[in-house]
């Protein structure tokens, strides 16, 4: 296996964009190296970003939080700005497995994976984050929905590494809910990112499903009724309705269908109080 380290991000682009599908990006490592020791890839070359100091930022722009592709789960859990502007997200970040994962797991790293059981995910697109890809044609800037199409399976082109995520301006409430089946560091059965401002309600329902599912008509038709426990219960009732969840260790597709009720009812009543 070839292993590539750049020293910079200018020498990682054009890595990258030399060859292509036959090498794969290491960010944090946790989740590829599960895959490569159970044998389920065998990569023939590795782009290791671990020296690109570039992407390992974490400030805020204009109100916009701006995190680096390479800045880890603690760092993003642990930075002051995010505890007091997003501290939905720093929870969301804080809940995965065990502190030594977080001190190796990636932001780039757990998007670009788009393994459907973890937390980041659904908790920055109910942010409304972007994600920033960068490649030989330029820049461009894509929503959560876009960048994750399903099982591992992203929008990022063989030429193109994920630079950076935007996060705009905190919403008024948010609120990070995750269920786990099994023990406290395991990988969630169901989580729920809730989020009321401005821009209006966003409910997404995570790890339940190939992707993060979001229904954006049914939260706009109960965005003004969050104080009625019947409109909370119509809409947990709603979106149970309308997931296509998944079976697996930590729970049936139907154990997962109740537990989403449950916990989107739980989430908007956190957002209500």
């Amino acid at each position: 296996m070839r292993w590539h380290a750049p020293a910079d991000l200018e020498e990682a682009l054009l890595l990258r964009g030399v060859h292509g599908e036959d090498v794969t990006v290491h960010a944090g490592g946790t989740f590829l190296g599960i895959l490569m020791n159970q044998g389920l890839i065998a990569p023939p070359a590795l782009l290791s970003l671990g020296r690109v100091a570039e992407l390992r930022g974490i400030e805020v722009a204009r109100g916009e939080l701006r995190l680096g592709a390479m800045a880890t789960h603690l760092a993003v859990e642990r930075h002051p700005e995010v505890r007091e502007g997003w501290p939905m997200l720093a929870r969301a970040f804080g809940l995965v497995a065990s502190r030594r994962v977080r001190a190796v797991a990636t932001v780039g790293g757990v998007l670009a994976d788009a393994d459907y059981a973890s937390d980041p995910p659904a908790a920055l697109s109910a942010l409304g984050a972007r994600a920033i890809l960068r490649g030989p044609g330029g820049e461009r800037s894509v929503s959560i929905e876009e960048l994750i199409l399903g099982y591992y399976t992203t929008c990022i082109r063989p030429d193109e590494l994920l630079v950076e995520v935007r996060v705009p301006p905190a919403p008024e409430r948010a609120v990070y809910r995750k269920f786990v089946s099994r023990s406290s560091e395991d990988r969630p059965c169901v989580t729920v990112a809730a989020a009321h401002g401005a821009a209006g309600l966003a409910v997404v329902v995570g790890a339940l499903a190939e992707r993060p599912q979001r229904f954006d008509d049914l939260c706009a038709a109960a965005a003004g009724d969050l104080a009625a426990a019947g409109a909370r219960e119509q809409l947990a009732q709603d979106y149970a309705a309308r997931v296509e969840p998944i079976g697996d260790a930590r729970g049936s597709a139907a154990y997962r269908r109740r537990v989403c009720a449950v916990e989107v009812r739980r989430a908007l009543e956190a957002l209500a109080a």
